[in-house]
């Protein structure tokens, strides 16, 4: 089932206009180092669910979450304004932030897949060098 064109179009429009309030138009350090993902709409589109990842200040840093949700839901009606005034719509959607957990996902899948080719390079040197246990032909024939 695919989604709605309008739908689609309206979520693009609205990821932008999400993404440059926050950084031009919404003034709180906690949201320097959030990013927009993805923007949902609900089949109504009175409704939209904007996902966001946040970036640490260094490599090496844990992104505070918290922090970044508390900025997003206080400065939700603001960015709800932002977005109405661009928006050529009648009704005006609401706005939900959820975090965008794929990015974690998909750098665990690939520590797993880097882990299952160590493996694999492993038992393939140990093939190398393998013999088989017992006898050369293991199976049962009938001599005559």
């Amino acid at each position: 089932m695919s989604e709605n064109p309008r739908a689609q179009r309206l979520a693009k429009q609205i990821q932008m206009i999400v993404a440059s309030a926050i950084e031009r138009e919404v003034k709180d350090r906690r949201l320097e180092l959030v990013t927009i993902t993805d923007v949902r709409m609900t089949g109504d589109l009175h409704g939209a669910t904007v996902y966001y990842t946040v970036r640490g200040k260094n490599i090496d840093d844990e992104p505070d979450y918290d922090q970044a949700a508390e900025a997003l839901y206080r400065h939700r009606g603001q960015i709800r304004k932002i977005v109405g005034d661009q928006l050529s719509v009648r009704f005006t959607p609401t706005i939900e932030f959820k975090l965008d957990t794929v990015p974690e996902s998909s750098a665990r899948m690939e520590e797993l897949l880097e882990k299952a080719r160590r493996r694999d390079a492993e038992l393939a040197r140990l093939r190398e060098s393998a013999q088989p246990a017992g006898e050369e032909n293991p199976y049962k024939t009938i001599e005559e």
